[in-house]
């Protein structure tokens, strides 16, 4: 080994670092970045400054966090905020994360949270430690010395007006690797002697495993099936053995009808047991305004359950040995994935890893986590490494679900026009404390937590305009037909969809253009800024009336616009829609998008555009096109086919303008442009053919049954 003699000034003024970045390890390596595992044993506690640093004789510096990145770009915003507080360039900066074995515990990775709480607390741990960094000499940076300082809350920041790294357009790093197939996600992983499984789900929904005849695959060389009460997996040495045999083994199951059908869902909703009412919002009093309303509207809307619809299906690998357990996930939340299975197969958390690597896009809890415990019950069975991967129909058919959603809104108006009173009423699924119940560890019969939550659905349901008489219930239903899980923006896209639907109904009745009728009810500049922005970039011309638009080439074209405040403290987003529809047949085409989105300090605009961009096309396919179907059986909508997506010609023009306030805290992007997105697209659809929508999805029938009633 070599020892150079250089200074860390030298270093940086000559620019000539050495690049630690992510390459593919070897194969039996648990850490996916070369040189990590060199790195156990480090601190991981959350308020010490080396459970996030550590510093390289060549003077880099390696980030650690316990956030992901879920294709938010994260991976390169995170580090350039480390890069900032320590005055590195950001290719010296190399990061670490989702490892628990090597970051520390900084909760799920939700929303914004990644930036917002982990690239915060990244942030604070590099200011902290910014002076020691320059004092250290190259025997200290040969030596890899530890701060060994905890993380100062009121550490300095540095001045905005200084930033040289935070704001700039930075490429990701994965991107080239993705754009070429060489990037590798938790489906590519393999390790030496590593088997191949498939779970057998039953066919019904909460069937018991009553027969399983071996002899069916015996053709099959090196299978082996594995039972434990009603789990049923398959294990080969060869993938495609193994979905050989999880299709040909035969199996008896119990038979059952425990769910009411996805038909009138939401009149079911609306009669479902009630575990509490919650008054979320109540100012002023609504029942005396709304009886001196000048005029009173009431409309109701529904959101459907939907699939995360994952492009991949979920996998993961499992390695359960020696008393020990690794496992290798894409999982949002990597250290309450090693809590939980540490609990659940008892074994100790110290000897418990999990090691996050990229999987599909999911945002929200999908698929991830049964399909590690799928991993583990196979591992722990068989004594050796075993990869899961689940099948189309498994993800579509037994993934957790983006619950269904209720609203009833009514609202008062005074004889100008204004918003007199409103009152928002909502059936949702109640929270139960504990982990979300895993599918294979209940058929298994083995004892798990059986909470249930599908994140913060109650936001958004109040308008963001003036009215001085708000009241806003939710009723907490005890139970849902699917199991519910978070899926991006819960509650507050259908919520946001319901207020800006039924705002624009209110501006036609008080007989003023949607745009001014929202700039009329606002005084807050930012919500007045991005409204104005969006108009603008859109070219918006006011319809202050509204009649259905003329049939040219067999299609109506209309104009839509939302806006929203995310969670009414967050973003500031508002977006306008041209859509097309086509009058026969209910044909709903959306040719181009504008949005403009205030979202405090942006790290990364190049990212930051990615993230709203992508946000407007996976909500617009949530909107058109995305519904659970499912019988008194089981889920019925289990492949492309009869759970479509937007495809890519169907992807519309979209224009985005980006507001840096570096001086104000970040709020980041992960969820806040979806919820404008049904809203513009509904009231479009109206102005267009004269057809009020608000049954999500819009699908043509639904659509031209609204043209035919209106």
């Amino acid at each position: 080994m070599t020892t150079s003699t250089f200074s860390r000034r030298d270093l940086l003024k000559s620019g000539a670092a050495v690049l630690v970045g992510f390459t593919f390890a070897g194969r039996s390596a648990a850490q996916m970045a070369v040189g990590a595992d060199a790195a156990l044993g480090k601190p991981t506690g959350i308020n010490d400054v080396d459970s996030f640093l550590a510093v390289h004789a060549d003077g880099s510096v390696t980030v650690y966090t316990g956030k992901v990145d879920l294709g938010t770009g994260l991976r390169i915003a995170i580090r350039q905020m480390a890069a900032e507080e320590l005055e590195l360039p950001v290719e010296r900066v190399n990061l670490v994360e989702g490892d628990t074995a090597l970051t520390p515990d900084q909760g799920s990775t939700g929303g914004s949270t990644g930036l917002t709480q982990g690239g915060v607390q990244v942030r604070r741990a590099a200011a902290t430690a910014r002076e020691a960094f320059r004092n250290m000499t190259p025997a200290d940076l040969a030596s890899g010395k530890h701060f060994n300082m905890k993380v100062d809350p009121n550490a300095p920041l540095k001045d905005p007006k200084t930033y040289k790294v935070v704001s700039q357009p930075v490429l990701r790093p994965e991107v080239p690797l993705k754009a070429t197939g060489r990037h590798v996600y938790v489906q590519d992983f393999t390790m030496a002697g590593m088997l191949h499984g498939r779970v057998i789900h039953p066919p019904v929904i909460g069937a018991k495993l009553m027969s399983v005849d071996e002899s069916s695959i015996r053709s099959i060389p090196d299978v082996r099936a594995v039972r434990i009460e009603s789990f049923l997996g398959v294990v080969a040495k060869d993938e495609w053995a193994a979905i050989r045999a999880a299709r040909e083994l035969k199996v008896t199951w119990s038979e059952g009808q425990t769910l009411p059908g996805s038909t009138g869902l939401g009149g079911y909703v609306r009669n479902a047991a009630v575990d509490r009412d919650e008054t979320v919002i109540n100012r002023g009093n609504t029942a005396s305004a709304m009886t001196g309303a000048a005029k009173t509207f009431a409309a109701s809307y529904y959101w459907p359950n939907q699939s995360h619809a994952s492009l991949g299906p979920s996998c993961a690998v499992a390695d359960m040995r020696d008393g020990g357990l690794t496992v290798w996930s894409s999982a949002q939340a990597p250290h309450n994935l090693r809590a939980n299975m540490a609990k659940v197969f008892a074994v100790p958390l110290a000897k418990v890893r999990v090691v996050y690597m990229d999987g599909a896009g999911c945002y929200g809890g999908n698929g991830n986590d049964d399909v590690a415990a799928d991993a583990v019950l196979l591992s722990r069975a068989v004594n050796a490494p075993v990869r899961v991967q689940w099948m189309r129909q498994d993800e579509l058919g037994w993934d957790p679900k983006g619950p269904q959603q209720l609203i009833d809104l009514r609202a008062g108006l005074d004889a100008q026009g204004n918003i007199a009173a409103w009152e928002a009423e909502m059936w949702v699924p109640m929270n139960k404390p504990g982990t979300r119940p895993l599918l294979s560890i209940d058929a298994a019969g083995m004892a798990q937590d059986h909470g249930q939550g599908a994140g913060l659905m109650t936001q958004n349901a109040d308008p963001p305009y003036a009215a001085g008489n708000v009241r806003v219930v939710a009723h907490h239903i005890k139970d849902t037909p699917l199991r519910p899980s978070n899926l991006r923006a819960p509650g507050k896209i259908a919520n946001v969809f319901a207020v800006e639907a039924f705002t624009d109904e209110l501006a036609l009745a008080a007989g003023v253009d949607p745009v001014e009728y929202r700039l009329r009810g606002l005084k807050d500049p930012r919500a007045i800024e991005v409204i104005r922005r969006t108009a603008d970039m859109f070219g918006w011309k006011p319809r202050p009336a509204s009649a259905p638009r003329p049939v040219q080439g067999g299609v109506q074209i209309g104009y839509g616009f939302a806006y929203a405040r995310y969670k009414q403290a967050e973003n500031y987003v508002a977006m306008a829609m041209e859509v097309a529809v086509e009058r026969t047949t209910g044909k709903v085409s959306v040719r181009r998008v504008a949005c403009a989105h205030d979202c405090g300090l942006i790290v990364n605009p190049n990212a930051l555009r990615n993230q709203v961009e992508g946000l407007i096309v996976q909500t617009l396919s949530r909107t058109l096109h995305e519904e659970v179907k499912f019988d008194r059986a089981r889920v019925t909508s289990v492949d492309w086919v009869t759970y479509p997506i937007l495809r890519f010609p169907d992807a519309p023009a979209i224009e985005v303008a980006l507001i840096n306030r570096p001086e104000l805290p970040l709020y980041g992007a992960g969820e806040a442009a979806a919820v404008t997105v049904p809203g513009a697209l509904a009231n479009a659809i109206f102005d267009a053919a004269g057809a009020r929508v608000r049954t999500a999805p819009f699908t043509p029938e639904r659509v031209k049954t609204a043209i035919v009633g209106d």
